[in-house]
């Protein structure tokens, strides 16, 4: 299974570097895992595509403001993108310098018109970077802290962003992107949604920079997964065996919430589960738990396009894909959604 069964062609433009003005304006393309069909709608017509007894089930992870711009003793300058807390002053970080700082370094976030924060990077363990700092994470965060874009927005983060780079359901603070599926959704189409006799229920999974990194091995089976920390409750195992029992549907918004419960429901049963997860999908995974998805538009050759290729099958993505790009939808994480159910009709 090699990576380049899994790029498509994308024009820069049609990538999204702002939020439409309204979260539910955006266009949604409904995909038939079975026969491949596709049809043109806005995000506003989702619920039609929903029944009564269905199961959304949303990730409730905040994204924090975990980029950090600052200085080296020497004046270098120095970008830090904080990628998990691991204590009231300590955390794991991604480090951009002209030189890539040994234990002892010392950073200072900020700029002279502010008092800066100060932070000593203390060792690496792997690509990231252990850092202390003067302040709680937290504080220092508030205080200097930007929302961590990604990187084919191609613009400084603004005002704005602090909350439009958020759902409406974020609660548990520890995400560095956002689980932008749901980003779509508003209270006006929760409540509608509630009127149609679907339920919701809420997973965590704290989003790291790992779901931007490029797979680099040709064969992608040879690739290693990034580590994720996610939460799945009993209460949440309780909400979706009933809903199987009655015989709705479990969707799941994003493939951060698929990730959740796949990894959940590994033994083939699931379970409540807290800890970190490196669950790799590709074509020929049997999904155990989810029988629809919302989604947006992914990276070429990315993990996250090979999930949605292995749940609907890679040439009915990839035909929507193309579609997409003809029809000239916008990309990724300010981008336009899909709404996909599965290659085979059923899952588990």
């Amino acid at each position: 299974m090699q990576r380049s069964d899994f790029t498509y062609d994308l024009p820069d433009e049609l990538i999204a570097q702002h939020p439409l003005s309204e979260r539910s304006a955006s266009r949604l393309l409904s995909v038939d895992g079975p026969s491949g069909d596709v049809s043109h709608l806005s995000f506003k017509d989702l619920p039609p595509l929903l029944r009564d007894g269905d199961l959304l089930v949303f990730n409730n992870t905040r994204v924090i403001p975990a980029r950090l711009y600052g200085h080296k003793e020497s004046g270098g300058r120095v970008e830090v993108l904080i990628e998990r807390v691991t204590g009231e002053t300590t955390a794991l970080s991604h480090v951009r310098a002209s030189k890539s700082p040994k234990p002892g370094t010392r950073i200072f976030v900020g700029d002279e018109e502010t008092k800066l924060g100060e932070v000593l990077v203390t060792g690496r363990e792997g690509a990231l970077f252990a850092l202390e700092s003067d302040l709680r994470i937290a504080q220092l965060l508030e205080r200097f802290g930007h929302m961590p874009l990604p990187p084919y927005i191609e613009r400084e983060d603004e005002e704005a962003d602090k909350e439009r780079y958020q759902t409406v359901f974020a609660q548990r603070e520890g995400a560095v992107a956002a689980p932008t599926a749901g980003l779509h959704f508003d209270g006006v189409l929760l409540e509608q949604i509630a009127e149609v006799g679907v339920s919701t229920t809420e997973v965590t999974l704290h989003v790291g920079a790992g779901t931007f990194q490029p797979v680099r091995e040709d064969d992608v089976r040879d690739h290693e997964m990034h580590a994720e920390w996610l939460e799945v409750t009993e209460a949440t195992c309780k909400q979706i065996q009933e809903t199987k029992a009655r015989g709705g549907r479990v969707i799941a918004v994003g493939t951060t919430a698929v990730r959740s419960l796949e990894t959940a429901a590994q033994s083939g049963e699931l379970k409540p589960y807290s800890g970190d997860t490196q669950l790799f999908i590709l074509p020929g995974f049997r999904f155990n738990c989810i029988d629809a998805m919302i989604t947006n538009f992914h990276l070429p050759e990315s993990t996250l396009l090979m999930l949605v290729s292995a749940f609907c099958g890679r040439d009915v993505i990839l035909r929507a894909y193309e579609e997409a790009v003809k029809e000239r939808y916008r990309f990724f994480s300010y981008g336009d959604a899909m709404f996909l159910t599965p290659q085979n009709g059923v899952v588990g």
